[in-house]
C-alpha cells in the first residue's frame, strides 16, 4: 500500500474547477488528490470525481473521495477519507468496498481520535490543523511541536494538514503534507509545489 506524500484537497467553494485542473497540471510532486466537497449536488460531485479520476489515472496520482463511498466506488477511486466524527464507520466502509487495495484514511485532531482511528483500522491519518487555516478561521491549531508529539504516538502514517504553505513548510520537513490554498491560491503553483515537495522529501 503506497501512502501519498503531497496531497491536494479540493475546495470548489473558493476555487473553481478550472483553477483546480490548471494547478494540477503545473504541480509536479502532487501524488494524490482528495475530493472534499460538502456543497455540491450528487450529480456535480460525480462529474467532478469522474474528471479527476481521468486526470489522476493519466498522471499516476491517487484519488481519494471524502465521505461519499458510493461516488468512490462509481469512479473506482483509490480510497475513501472520513471525518473524525465518522471514524467508527471505517469497518462498515471497508466491508462495503470489499477491496483490500482501497485505503481508508481519517481526520484526527487529538490523541483520542488517533487511538479511535487505530482501533477501527484506518490505513493512514490526516492530523490537523497544524497552522491557522482559511477554511476554519479562528479555530485553535496544534503548532509544529504538538503536531510532532502527536504524530510520534502512532505507528500509522500521518499527513500534516492545515495552513501549510511554501513559507512555513520547512518546519514540517520530512513529513507528508496536504494543502488546499497553498497550491490553488498560488500565483505560481509549479514553484509552490516544488518547494512543498522538497520539504516533504527532505528526511
Amino acid at each position: 500500500m503506497k501512502i501519498p506524500s503531497l496531497i491536494l484537497i479540493t475546495d470548489s467553494s473558493r476555487y473553481s474547477d478550472e483553477l483546480l485542473f490548471s494547478a494540477l497540471k503545473k504541480a509536479d510532486g502532487v501524488d494524490a488528490v482528495l475530493l472534499r466537497e460538502k456543497e455540491l449536488t450528487s450529480a456535480k460531485l460525480l462529474a467532478l470525481a469522474a474528471r479527476l479520476r481521468e486526470f489522476t489515472t493519466a498522471s499516476g496520482a491517487a484519488l481519494y473521495i471524502h465521505t461519499q463511498v458510493d461516488i468512490a466506488a462509481a469512479v473506482d477511486a483509490d480510497g475513501v477519507h472520513v471525518a473524525s466524527g465518522d471514524i467508527t464507520n471505517i469497518p462498515a466502509i471497508r466491508r462495503w468496498l470489499n477491496d483490500p487495495a482501497k485505503t481508508i484514511s481519517a481526520s484526527c485532531h487529538n490523541l483520542k481520535e488517533i487511538r479511535l482511528a487505530e482501533k477501527n483500522g484506518a490505513d493512514f491519518l490526516f492530523l490537523s490543523p497544524v497552522f491557522p487555516t482559511e477554511s476554519h478561521p479562528g479555530s485553535p491549531h496544534l503548532g509544529i511541536d504538538a503536531f510532532n508529539e502527536l504524530a510520534s504516538k502512532t505507528s500509522l502514517p500521518v499527513i500534516a494538514l492545515g495552513g501549510i504553505d511554501s513559507r512555513n513548510c520547512g518546519g514540517l520537513r520530512g513529513n507528508r503534507m496536504a494543502v488546499i490554498g497553498a497550491l490553488l491560491g498560488a500565483d505560481d503553483p509549479g514553484l509552490t509545489a516544488s518547494k512543498l515537495y522538497a520539504a516533504v522529501s527532505d528526511s
